[in-house]
């Protein structure tokens, strides 16, 4: 026995000596090339041990989701489904519909619950209960219960959804309230309550055959007679046909939601069908009462019913039934923007030259590296375009050294690593990386704006090595499987961590433990992840990966576009006087930032880094004109102290020339490789990558989101109406990419190619609309209009009129040297970089004035509108639509004062009001919010002198 002992040691010792060949340290995992730890590196923070869930709770505990203080707390914080607030504390579970006491200013958009509630859900047999535990979830709902001894209260509440369902063991539901409520349906012998609390309306729906003690106080017990379920609505109006209509569905429980996406090549359209499983307490009604966000009700086909909420994020509108499905376009990303650009290959070679030349000192935690890791994966490809394989092999081998690193928790010597490794709590289900930061350890934050730029730059690797990528994929999308696992009987991971898909967007924060609730500030990082996704996915030729990025971008930029941007300017309340929402939370829409009020980044937060997968960013050129603007009055003009590198990358969407003048004069002073703020670009951007898109967009256009193509890795520009296709092809093979235009273009394997559709699109541009007159004096008229429909193609505008022609750009305008009391009939007509112009236009007769004063008659396609001096000090405006609307506001300030927003008094067929305290020789600024067929509509801004 000694000496086979002796033997086994020499053999060990021998086995040790090969390259390559070491122990792994109990509790590595090996997975291909790389590897994870299940044991905690030295010296390292830890999530919580303590999740307060139940038993019933057998799958790994989501997080970042919008009720996850439920699972992080020994009660929660206040969670926001919408078009609820509730909170669970020790009394029971605390109801608030914020509705009609959502307030909006210059810094949010607030529906928070704070100290108030309209009645706590509590139980007749404990007074308080030791906890709140989590005893059961879904994709949008969860089961939260109480339980003291034999007294128990379950409460199922989820997204969007009017209705709380709660079961009772060992007693019956109590409702305490602040002052007794209004009861306008129902009696003490009767099941059903109608109630108004605050001015906010419910239905208590007991059990058939309970009854009610306590009517006229406080507190409201329902008896239940035997029975053990109750639940409660939220109703959009006090009428008994809205509560008979809610009580159709009142005793249809919901039990699961489950959410179903697919993704078709051919029309490159995303459809997610959201689907609900009831149990019938009472009767055999299936389905539910459900209530849409904007998001989703403006891509669904559903009927709608025509109840709605209000609600931080707009307006909801609800459906009734078992489910609904949306459907969404999906409209391209690229590895990088093609070679296609109007700038100078050998300054943009020297660019890339500073990049190869830089030694990186920068962080090495999981975000910081991270970005330094997305950088390069930006750089590679524009190396690769102005012929510097050097640089680009040097730029790829770096990722590769840096990523091998990470996803290997063993040192050469086969021990765990203290630091750039990746660790698994099983307690939890989750993946974390060390050094960590952020709160992405103890807390579980940020993980798909930490890991996403890993697996955008493992991506670009992959895009080159496929051996490479083979050897690391089961590591990367290891990654993947922690912040958007796609597979529901995965044991290792929830269901898709970071992502909320009846919300639609993402969640940062992992316990979601603030009154405000849950939280998400760089949409644009959720869409690095994402984009990192759809590019590994096709780099690695794995569908499903692809596919589960297309479905959580294409979801994601339509979220964005409503809550963070409002593009179409219909979702945010009139009074929200930002440009952005840059933070969205459960319970409001902040116009801040967790760093820093510079309003560089407050802005450029949403839209770093700047990337062949942000061209979502380029689809509204006429937003990103207003928030680039707005950025540029709160900084008080453009000397920019922080982030140049994007404000220019982001100026060139909406006016290429400036973009390219301001990089121009602050090119020479940023200093490639010093910290931010220090001369030095933002931490994830460099000037070739700043370079390289300005003069691509100036080159192209914008990206064409109402062309798609079958490829996931392919875009339409258009400029001036010429359109520009680029397609990537990750396969091994010649493929043919056909745009949903018709237009075909080859591409060769492993390649860009780019066509120009047959010469490109020589229709003219479509005329402006909404062409108004602001104000006039007896020599000047001056007109506002809403700019082209075919902004991308617009270059500027031509006003007609008797006596000569105005060449503008932008949408506004004044024209001088006209002739007193005069009436002039004004046209103008957009044109394009080619020199057409838009064959139809509209046009507005104006009669100058003939003591110089005024506003006069404004008439608009939709309006007129008339203003007149009724008194010494007042001013009468009479507002009269095209066809009837049934509200019309008007906001007006005097001498640029304090804005006053009121609703208008209808007189006939015109909406009027009257302004009082304006003195002769002031100014008073006015616009308007107006109904019409149904969506809402903003005016421009209009201005009136008194004489």
């Amino acid at each position: 026995m000694k000496h086979r002992f002796r033997f086994g040691l020499v053999f060990l010792l021998l086995l040790n000596m090969l390259p390559g060949i070491g122990h792994a340290f109990s509790g590595e995992v090996p997975l291909g090339a790389g590897s994870y730890s299940t044991v905690l590196p030295p010296g390292a923070v830890d999530v919580q041990s303590q999740i307060y869930k139940t038993s019933n709770v057998t799958g790994k505990m989501p997080t970042n989701d919008w009720w996850s203080s439920l699972a992080w707390t020994q009660y929660s914080n206040a969670q926001f489904p919408h078009p609820l607030a509730l909170k669970n504390q020790s009394d029971g579970m605390r109801i608030y519909y914020p509705g009609n006491r959502i307030t909006a200013n210059e810094a949010a958009i607030a529906g928070w619950m704070n100290d108030i509630h309209d009645f706590t859900v509590g139980h007749s047999a404990s007074a308080t209960f030791p906890d709140a535990k989590v005893d059961g979830f879904n994709d949008w709902f969860v089961k939260a219960i109480y339980q003291n001894g034999s007294s128990s209260m379950t409460a199922t509440y989820g997204h969007g959804s009017p209705f709380i369902y709660y079961t009772y063991g060992g007693g019956n539901p109590v409702l305490k309230f602040y002052t007794p409520p209004t009861i306008w349906s129902g009696t003490a012998t009767s099941p059903v309550l109608g109630i108004t609390m605050e001015g906010a309306h419910y239905a208590l729906f007991g059990p058939t055959g309970s009854t009610w003690s306590g009517i006229g106080t406080t507190a409201l017990t329902n008896n239940l007679n035997g029975k053990n379920y109750f639940s409660i609505a939220v109703l959009p109006d006090n009428t008994v046909a809205t509560l008979n209509k809610f009580k159709q569905y009142a005793y249809s429980h919901v039990t699961d939601s489950k959410i179903n996406y697919s993704y078709n090549a051919a029309s490159s359209e995303v459809s997610t069908t959201f689907t609900y499983t009831t149990t019938a307490k009472e009767g055999s009604q299936n389905g539910t009462i459900y209530a849409l966000y904007p998001h989703q009700w403006k891509n669904t086909t559903q009927t709608l019913l025509p109840y709605t909420y209000n609600s931080v994020r707009g307006t909801m509108k609800t459906g009734e039934g078992t489910s609904f499905t949306t459907n969404m376009k999906f409209t391209g990303v690229l590895p990088s923007l093609p070679d296609k650009g109007s700038y100078n290959k050998t300054t943009l070679g020297s660019y890339v030259n500073e990049e190869e030349a830089l030694t990186y000192t920068g962080g090495t935690d999981t975000y910081i590296l991270g970005k330094r890791l997305g950088k390069l994966a930006v750089l590679a490809p524009i190396a690769d375009q102005v012929g510097d394989t050097t640089a680009a092999n040097q730029f790829r081998g770096e990722i590769k050294s840096r990523l091998q690193d990470w996803l290997k928790a063993s040192n050469s010597s086969g021990n765990l690593k203290s630091e750039n490794l990746f660790y698994y709590n099983n307690n939890w289900g989750t993946l974390i990386g060390y050094p960590a930061s952020f709160g992405s350890a103890d807390e579980l934050n940020d993980h798909h704006f930490h890991y996403g730029y890993f697996i955008k730059a493992a991506a670009e690797v992959a895009r080159t090595d496929k051996t490479w990528a083979a050897n690391n994929a089961p590591m990367v999308n290891l990654l993947i499987r922690d912040i958007a696992n796609w597979d529901r009987s995965d044991t290792m991971f929830p269901f898709l961590r970071n992502f909320d898909p009846y919300a639609g967007h993402s969640w940062a924060s992992g316990h979601a433990k603030f009154d405000d609730g849950n939280n998400n500030e760089s949409s644009s990082e959720a869409m690095n992840a994402w984009t990192g996704l759809i590019l590994w996915g096709e780099a690695t030729d794995n569908t499903t990966i692809r596919d589960l990025g297309i479905y959580l971008y294409t979801t994601e930029m339509n979220a964005i576009n409503d809550y963070w941007f409002d593009v179409q300017d219909n979702t945010h309340p009139v009074s929200y006087t930002p440009s952005v929402v840059t933070m969205i939370w459960g319970g409001k829409g902040a116009n801040g930032t967790w760093f820093t009020a510079n309003p560089e980044q407050v802005h450029g937060i949403n839209w770093l880094p700047i990337t062949g997968g942000s061209l979502y960013l380029t689809h509204y050129p006429s937003y990103t004109n207003k928030n680039y603007n707005a950025m540029l009055a709160e900084n008080g003009g453009s000397n920019w102290d922080m982030w140049r590198d994007l404000i220019w990358m982001y100026r060139a969407i909406s006016n290429p020339a400036d973009a390219k003048a301001q990089f121009s004069s602050g090119i020479g002073s940023m200093v490639t490789g010093a910290p931010e703020g220090s001369g030095g670009t933002e931490g994830g951007n460099s000037k070739a990558n700043t370079y390289h898109w300005i003069y691509n967009l100036d080159a192209m256009g914008n990206a064409d989101g109402a062309i798609t193509a079958n490829s996931p890795t392919a875009a339409v520009f258009n400029k001036g109406g010429v359109k520009t296709y680029v397609a990537y092809n990750y396969t091994n093979a010649e493929k043919t990419v056909t745009f949903s235009d018709g237009t075909s273009v080859t591409v060769p394997a492993n390649s860009f190619n780019t066509g120009n559709g047959g010469g490109g699109d020589t229709s003219p541009p479509t005329a402006p609309a909404n062409l108004a007159s602001t104000s006039k004096t007896s020599s000047s008229v001056s007109l506002s209009w809403s700019a082209s429909t075919d902004n991308v193609g617009v270059t500027g505008y031509t006003i007609y009129y008797s006596g000569g022609s105005l060449p503008v750009n932008g949408t506004t305008a004044t024209v001088s040297g006209l002739s007193s009391n005069t009436a002039y009939t004004f046209t103008v007509k957009a044109k394009d970089a080619a020199g057409n112009e838009s064959s139809a236009s509209n046009a507005v007769t104006v009669t100058t004035d003939s003591s110089g004063g005024g506003g006069g008659v404004i008439t608009t396609p939709d309006y007129s509108v008339l203003v007149t001096k009724t008194g010494t000090t007042a001013a009468k405006i009479s507002f009269t639509p095209t066809t009837s609307a049934l509200y019309v506001d008007v906001h007006y300030t005097i001498n640029n004062g304090q804005q006053l927003n009121l609703r208008m008094t209808l007189n006939g067929a015109a909406w009027e009001y009257t302004v009082n305290g304006i003195s002769s020789g002031q100014s008073l600024k006015y616009w308007f919010t107006y109904e019409k067929s149904g969506p809402q509509y903003d005016s421009p801004q209009y201005t009136f002198t008194m004489e």
